[in-house]
């Protein structure tokens, strides 16, 4: 069983416990913890879609549970059939979002594992499939630890640190990417403070990354997204570090809607503009950003919050979920095995030559 939070003071973000699949309701928050069995591959799609579980190392380890949900009911079939359902249903899954790589990155792990397995019956190939995707969960937990260690070094005494959106505990099963290194100095007594954008349309910076800071003790001020520059202008930011859904072979990379501003900002103002992720979120089959899908959302999220309209009657809207960052931007990638520095292209390929990365 792996489902402790990384901190008691906050609920885990997931939980895999006698051959059931328990989620962090993430809508939710910050005004009800609500945990839940989920006993169906359509409710696991559903809780993707909808954000009530995301980040995209979360939904990764979510989906990877999520088809052991899937092919729980069906141990009784022939390996064929068991086989092509597990096929079938690894596809529906991985259809919840097309942004976040590590959906079909942990989706493709749990179809490798399942055939070269060399289990002899439906029920023994499940029990693969649990082992494999409960590895995965174990792995993002080191994979979020590793990134605070090579990140520490960035947080000095008296530095402010802007981050955006959610890229934390809530986002993965561990402490987080862009808040690795946070949590690691608090823990070291480095003095610091955090400004977290609030991050519209959906707010996951003031719901989930204010939240789960001042929880944990870290000293966290919310600001709006218009606010970034501002901040930046009076000498309060030193550091910006944000995390990311899929980074392409040249370093350029998708994140939350926002992010590119924060970016242009940072780059204005010469602060350094840090990139946390894990390996599985490297796509470097993708060339460049141009060749990354961007997840376009429903209108309402824009036009209402908290389920109040506050927008025009069939005013036209664009709501798409990420933004792409060129890469001339990026100061560096803090991943599990270092910081990578440009050239990002030749850098990942060195780095990562011996695995790792969506390959």
């Amino acid at each position: 069983m792996v489902s402790q939070s990384p901190f008691a003071a906050l609920p885990a973000t997931l939980a895999w416990q006698e051959d059931g699949l328990y989620l962090l309701d993430q809508t939710r928050l910050p005004q009800e913890i609500v945990v839940e069995r989920i006993s169906e591959v359509e409710e696991v799609w559903r809780w993707i879609h909808e954000l009530r579980v995301r980040g995209a190392p979360a939904i990764g380890v979510a989906a990877a549970y999520g088809l052991c949900v899937a092919m729980q009911p069906l141990r009784h079939l022939s390996m064929q059939d068991f086989q092509v359902q597990l096929t079938q249903q690894a596809s529906f899954l991985d259809s919840a979002r097309p942004t976040a790589v590590n959906l079909s990155w942990s989706l493709k792990r749990m179809l490798r594992a399942a055939e070269s397995s060399g289990a002899q019956d439906s029920a023994a190939l499940y029990d693969v499939l649990v082992a494999e995707a409960t590895e995965i969960h174990t792995e993002d937990q080191a994979l979020c630890a590793g990134i605070g260690t090579h990140g520490l070094s960035l947080i000095t005494p008296g530095c402010g640190v802007l981050t955006h959106c959610n890229a934390g505990a809530l986002a993965t099963t561990g402490v987080g990417t862009a808040t690795a290194p946070i949590y690691m100095a608090h823990r070291q007594g480095v003095p610091f403070r955090v400004f977290a954008d609030e991050t519209r349309p959906l707010l996951q910076g003031s719901r989930l990354t204010a939240f789960e800071l001042q929880r944990a003790g870290v000293d966290v001020t919310l600001i709006t997204d218009s606010m970034a520059a501002s901040i930046m202008a009076q000498g309060l930011v030193n550091l910006v570090i944000v995390g990311t859904d899929r980074v392409a072979a040249n370093g350029d990379f998708a994140n939350k809607i926002g992010t590119l501003s924060v970016a242009i900002a940072a780059r204005y103002f010469g602060i350094p503009f840090y990139v946390a992720c894990p390996s599985s979120t490297l796509d470097l089959l993708t060339a460049n950003g141009a060749g990354i899908v961007i997840e376009e959302r429903k209108d309402h999220e824009v036009t209402h919050v908290a389920g109040q309209p506050t927008a025009p009657v069939d005013i036209k809207v664009r709501n798409p979920a990420f933004d792409v960052t060129p890469h001339d931007l990026v100061t560096g990638f803090i991943t599990e095995r270092g910081i990578v520095q440009q050239p990002f292209d030749k850098n990942f390929a060195v780095l990562f030559a011996s695995g790792g990365g969506a390959l």
